[in-house]
Order: structure tokens, then sequence, then C-alpha cells
């Protein structure tokens, strides 16, 4: 299987996941101009914008060390474009992250949820 495939199996895993932790999907694979979010959900107040990282092994690192700063000012600004568009720019917001690990192929993925895994920060965007 493709990584694109695992990584669809992944999110599939990953929305399960959520939901048993009680967070409410909104969206899965919300698209405009600045890119793509895996997953936005609410859990309690809070609207949650969730990037899914899957990995097959930690040979290349964990999954959610994926998520670098480039992805994070990405997914930042796919946000703040949603945030407008939805006319919910008053809403508590946050950036989580699953991981999504398998010690096989033919294995149950282990997954972890890193909640508020990275904040908007204060640096000028300068891309």
């Amino acid at each position: 299987m493709s990584d694109a495939v695992w990584g669809k199996i992944g999110e599939t895993y990953a929305l399960d996941f959520l939901k048993r932790q009680g967070y409410k999907i909104i969206f899965r694979n919300f698209r405009n101009r600045f890119g793509e979010i895996d997953i936005v959900a609410r859990d309690s107040d809070t609207l949650c914008f969730v990037e899914v990282k899957t990995r097959g092994s930690d040979r290349y690192g964990l999954p959610q060390e994926a998520v670098a700063k480039s992805k994070q000012r990405r997914l930042i600004k796919l946000a703040l474009s949603f945030l407008k568009e939805k006319d919910l720019l008053d809403k508590k917001a946050r950036f989580d992250v699953v991981s999504v690990r398998y010690s096989d192929k033919g294995s149950q993925p282990q997954l972890e949820l890193i909640k508020n895994a990275f904040e908007l920060d204060e640096e000028p965007d300068n891309d």
C-alpha cells in the first residue's frame, strides 16, 4: 500500500479515536487555497484543527515530529481562513495532533492525542 493509503487509513482510525475522546467531528479534509486540514472538530467549547500523522515505524522519528514549523504555519493560515469564512473568529480554537503508529503494517495502530500541540507564534510570516 502507498503512503497516501496508509495516511487515509490512519485518518479513519483517528476519527474514531477522537469520537471516543468526546470530540464532535465537523469536517474531514477541509480544503481551501491554503491547503488541507485533516480534521476540524469541537472539543467541548473549543474548535480543534487536528493534523493526523501516520507512520509504519519510528525509523524517521515519531509521527508528531513531522509537523514542522513550515507545516504549522500552513495550518495556522488554513485555520484563520476557516474561522473567517465561517464567521467563528470569536471562538476558542487550538491545534491538536493525532499520532498513529503501527509496530508492523498488519497490526492495530497505537494512537496518541497531543492537545494544543502548537500555538500561533509572534514571529512574522516571511514565506
